[in-house]
């Protein structure tokens, strides 16, 4: 769709003030509470109701402040008889207090950030009471011991407008916050959402919508109050994590499908927007807007709202897949923080540049992101953007998880989605990934279960190719959530090791197993699976020929996967209600013909792109003493050479962990 800039700014606010008037009939009488038809969050319908006024107040604020107070719909006056009823101790629709509800403390922030931008027309406006009511629910944040990842900011946040306003609030409080976010800084503009075992293993969406978002608003809270270089610190590091993220989304719009709490769904260009606020950005105004435009119109044409304007849980339809225990109804106004370009002024040059060409549309790109261990690929035929991940994957390195599908496969791209049985907020065993598949290598046991991957050890990342290692293990309770899942015994297994070169449309995918010296004789099979695609289910495309596997999507896209050395069956995998993208989906996959070899290398080739591969690469296996080489060359004759070294014996990080 062809917009002037002018459009695009009227485009944005229609479509804010549709989202805003839609939720109005399901609010309790005073306002304070947002009740959306759904399934309840895992805390309780009173808390989705805050939930849901939060979240929309937040889109509320970037409305009004980018309007200079400008209300045509009396989003102030709304709003402002929300807080008054929410924060009476003695009001029916009064707000769950933090003891009783943590989610609160998340939606605490949403609500102080909002108030801040819309400070001369809420809050400078609220009786003495009201003002003293939003203090005192706000009060006990400080001092609070908040968990150790993006929770710390909703108290850095909340505390820091309760200090503009005379609140509660404590200096050791913000000290943590900023000296906890230091330490989760990766480099190169990432962050890693908390620690994991003490490593840096949680890259995610979160990078942006949260933990390059809320420092930056801190510093804009506390104005002169912030510590002496603290904003010019945070302002350098999105700027090179935009650098990274602008690759990250496809000529579709979509961002990334990977990692949890999909469903806030364009709040990915949440730090897009806060750079161009902060003046923090490489972008030219017009990538951040074309970006934005492009995401926005992605997720509205494919049904991101329901018959009745509201936001469903799911990503494009309503799928429950891809949800965690804490999502509820009013979960994906979350979605608000990709519409912070509204507190830009109209003349500010977001909104009066013309667009220029996303990243992948300009020219075929090839990178390694040391920080989180990713391959990037980018195609401009097709528009697709890919991830090979060889780094984090939101585990314990010092225990086996099950796999959780939104961390743990090998790839993710714009395109397409990874396989999510099953509903994570249906119950206990209810999103079980009991069959690692789509961008999975897993050993095979005899029962025909598949391995699971997580933690992962990254062993290498040069140029093109990474490496890394992880120990089969087949879960008594394949059970995943997005903090671990539940603790499960497990039958460990051998070492599995696997290497990528990554190059326009096509990975090679390299693999070594060897067993573990202390592992009992057993034979498994070795299966690689490529990308998996929504199809038509009334006529699934696809075809295996040998050692080739190939699926066609509804979308034009072909993933195909060809066993080049040491894999020759291949096989179609069809889904039913398990991919986001559609309610039929395709995998191809291929296999060792038999038990696999030990010490030995397998070759697959994974492609996903718009039109079947022209030419593939040619891979050629050699050992370097206890190490396995794949050599590649590529079709228009760049080389890599992808290398397996032996698991060191010695090393056995769970030889303490119970077996089942």
């Amino acid at each position: 769709m062809t917009r002037t800039p002018a459009e695009d700014r009227a485009h944005w606010e229609r479509t804010a003030d549709q989202l805003l008037l839609a939720v109005r009939p399901y609010a309790t009488d005073g306002h304070a509470l947002v009740d959306l038809p759904g399934v309840p969050s895992s805390s309780g319908t009173r808390s989705d109701g805050l939930e849901g006024f939060a979240r929309t107040f937040l889109l509320a604020g970037f409305r009004l402040a980018g309007a200079a107070g400008a209300d045509p719909h009396d989003l102030a006056g709304w709003y402002a008889a929300g807080l008054a009823a929410g924060t009476d101790p003695k009001n029916p629709e009064r707000w769950p207090t933090f003891h009783e509800c943590n989610q609160a403390k998340v939606e605490a922030a949403s609500i102080a950030l909002a108030l801040h931008e819309t400070r001369p027309w809420i809050w400078d406006r609220l009786d003495d009471t009201v003002r003293q009511h939003v203090l005192d629910w706000f009060a006990p944040m400080a001092g609070d011991a908040m968990p150790g990842n993006n929770w710390i900011w909703f108290q850095g946040v909340t505390e820091a407008f309760a200090r503009t306003a005379q609140g509660e609030w404590r200096q050791q409080d913000l000290d943590r916050v900023i000296a906890l976010t230091d330490g989760w800084y990766a480099g190169d503009g990432w962050y890693s959402d908390g620690l994991t075992g003490g490593e840096h293993r949680n890259f995610d969406h979160y990078n942006g919508w949260a933990m390059h978002l809320y420092p930056l608003w801190f510093c804009r809270i506390l104005g002169d109050a912030a510590p002496s270089g603290l904003l010019d610190r945070y302002r350098a590091r999105l700027r090179r994590f935009l650098e990274d993220q602008r690759l990250l989304v496809g000529a579709n719009g979509s961002p990334l499908v990977q990692g949890r709490s999909l469903t806030y769904r364009h709040a990915a260009l949440a730090p897009l927007w806060t750079g161009a606020l902060f003046d923090a950005t490489p972008l030219a105004p017009g990538e951040t807007r074309a970006i934005a435009n492009r995401m926005l119109d992605h997720f509205t044409g494919h049904g991101a709202t329901d018959e009745a304007g509201l936001l469903t849980l799911g990503w494009h339809r309503p799928f429950r897949g891809i949800l965690q225990v804490y999502s509820g109804p009013a979960s994906p106004y979350w979605a608000s923080k990709g519409f912070i370009g509204l507190a830009l002024p109209p003349d500010h040059p977001v909104w009066t540049e013309e667009e220029v060409p996303l990243a992948v549309e300009q020219a075929d790109f090839t990178r390694a992101l040391a920080a989180p261990g990713w391959l990037v690929s980018g195609t401009a035929a097709d528009g697709v953007v890919r991830v090979v991940n060889h780094g984090g994957d939101h585990a314990d390195p010092a225990r086996p998880h099950a796999d959780d599908p939104c961390y743990a496969r090998l790839a993710y791209s714009t395109h397409t989605a990874p396989e999510t049985p099953g509903d994570p907020t249906a119950g206990v065993g209810a999103c079980a990934d009991a069959d690692p598949l789509d961008n999975a290598v897993v050993l095979l046991d005899a029962a025909g279960r598949a391995s699971h991957r997580r933690p992962a050890t990254r062993v290498s990342l040069e140029g093109a190719t990474a490496v890394s290692r992880s120990r089969a293990h087949w879960p008594l309770d394949a059970t995943w959530d997005p903090f671990g899942g539940p603790t499960t015994r497990f039958t460990l297994g051998p070492w599995i090791t696997v290497g990528s070169a990554l190059r326009g449309s096509a990975e090679v995918r390299a693999v070594r197993v060897d067993p573990d010296p202390g592992d009992e004789p057993a034979e498994h099979v070795l299966r690689v699976g490529g990308w998996a695609l929504a199809v038509d289910p009334q006529s699934a495309s696809g075809a295996t020929d040998g050692a080739t596997a190939r699926a066609a999507g509804v979308d034009g896209l072909v993933s195909v996967v060809v066993g080049a050395h040491q894999l020759p069956h291949a096989s179609l995998v069809l889904g039913t209600d398990s991919n986001a993208l559609g309610a039929a989906s395709a995998t191809p996959v291929v296999e060792t013909d038999g038990p696999v070899a030990h010490g030995t290398a397998h070759i697959a080739l994974i492609h996903l792109g718009g039109t079947d591969p022209t030419a593939l690469p040619q891979v050629t296996t050699r050992a370097q003493g206890t190490t396995l080489l794949a050599d590649v060359t590529w079709p228009d004759g760049v080389r890599d050479t992808i290398r397996l070294p032996a698991p060191d014996p010695v090393y056995d990080p769970w030889k303490d962990q119970r077996r089942a």
